[in-house]
């Protein structure tokens, strides 16, 4: 008779938007199927907007399976589609563990009351973090509840600013172990080593009181999601991008306005990451055709990412000539809505094109 199959272990990395979450996630998994070359490891992703945009990067990592959650938040009005989504990646994949990776500005303190955990990791900016804790109520609970906090991007911010981040964490008056990465890197055995006081506090009912009384001052269905505002931006015709100008919007865009920009599109010209003086000649010599990129673009930096030939995308683009989710902070939809619209940003080679913007409830 077989017992009882024990729990998929799972760990929630949380963080505000832009802070590193992907690149940890990504990090992990040389490091799991050193130790195991049979190891499954699955993600299942939650993101503001209507377009999926890191599970399409996942997937070419060669993480087993990938999920996404779009167009809401994972604590609020998404967590009905939690459990069916669980499910089958268990069924499907039978990962050995389960990384549930929030949208920037989830709660993780509601998904631990829910589900059996192994642990929450906060990934937390040290080079911008200033510039959004003081308005953004859920980035601080995301640092305060959770089991192991990990410094990203402090290389470029100097040690007086960690120092500074350091004290902020210590304002918030609990004895969580911090961790820095090394540009996105940490060690699968601090990541998955936590032991897991706060997720089996949480779901066994300790300190239950203390974070009722945080997510009723949340108000989840309501300041929580308007922290931040979403565009939804399609870009139709004929021929390629005119990566030209999208660079121009790539490096105006104002960290205090433009949070995030991710998108799915064809490009005919040259590509260049925001850290590369020479760029990246597309077509490749042996293609007939302009190049599908992934690009994600936060704080100023950003990264072309080729669509590996012969991958499906997700029908969130559905192969549009360009998919792009622009997330904004709180009151600047309509004004971003106006400057994409009436600027020169988003353009074909060659034309204008049918540009289409949408704000997402």
């Amino acid at each position: 008779m077989t017992g009882p199959t024990a729990p998929t272990p799972i760990t929630i990395i949380t963080g505000f938007l832009g802070s590193g979450k992907t690149t940890l996630i990504l990090n992990l998994l040389p490091q799991l199927r050193a130790l195991s070359p049979s190891y499954r490891l699955a993600l299942l992703k939650n993101e503001f907007g209507n377009l999926a945009i890191d599970s399409q990067l996942a997937t070419s990592t060669a993480i087993s399976g990938v999920q996404e959650l779009l167009n809401g938040c994972i604590c609020c009005n998404l967590v009905g589609q939690l459990s069916p989504a669980l499910a089958e990646l268990r069924s499907t994949v039978a990962p050995d563990r389960i990384i549930i990776e929030t949208s920037g500005s989830a709660f993780p303190a509601t998904l631990a009351m829910e589900y059996v955990l192994d642990g929450v990791v906060s990934v937390v900016d040290c080079e911008n973090w200033r510039g959004y804790e003081d308005t953004s109520y859920t980035a601080r609970l995301q640092a305060k509840y959770t089991d192991l906090v990990v410094l990203s991007k402090w290389e470029a911010a100097g040690e007086r600013r960690v120092d500074e981040v350091l004290d902020r964490l210590g304002d918030l008056e609990v004895d969580t172990p911090v961790v820095r990465s090394d540009k996105g890197w940490v060690g699968v055995d601090v990541v998955f080593g936590v032991d897991g006081g706060l997720a089996r506090g949480l779901t066994e009912g300790e300190g239950k009181g203390e974070c009722e009384g945080g997510c009723e001052g949340h108000d989840h269905g309501k300041d929580h999601q308007s922290e931040v505002e979403v565009l939804s931006v399609e870009l139709k015709g004929e021929g390629a991008v005119d990566v030209g100008k999208l660079e121009t919007l790539l490096k105006s865009a104002p960290r205090e306005e433009v949070y995030r920009i991710k998108a799915v599109l064809t490009a005919g010209g040259t590509v260049r990451n925001s850290d590369e003086d020479v760029g990246i000649p597309t077509p490749p010599p042996d293609a007939d055709k302009p190049q599908r990129y992934i690009l994600n673009w936060a704080f100023g930096r950003w990264t072309f990412t080729p669509v590996a030939a012969g991958v499906d995308e997700h029908e969130s683009s559905g192969g549009a000539l360009l998919r792009m989710t622009v997330i904004l902070a709180r009151y600047e939809s309509t004004k971003w809505k106006k400057k994409l619209e009436g600027g020169s940003f988003l353009e074909l080679d060659g034309g204008k094109g049918d540009l289409i913007v949408t704000k997402i409830a």
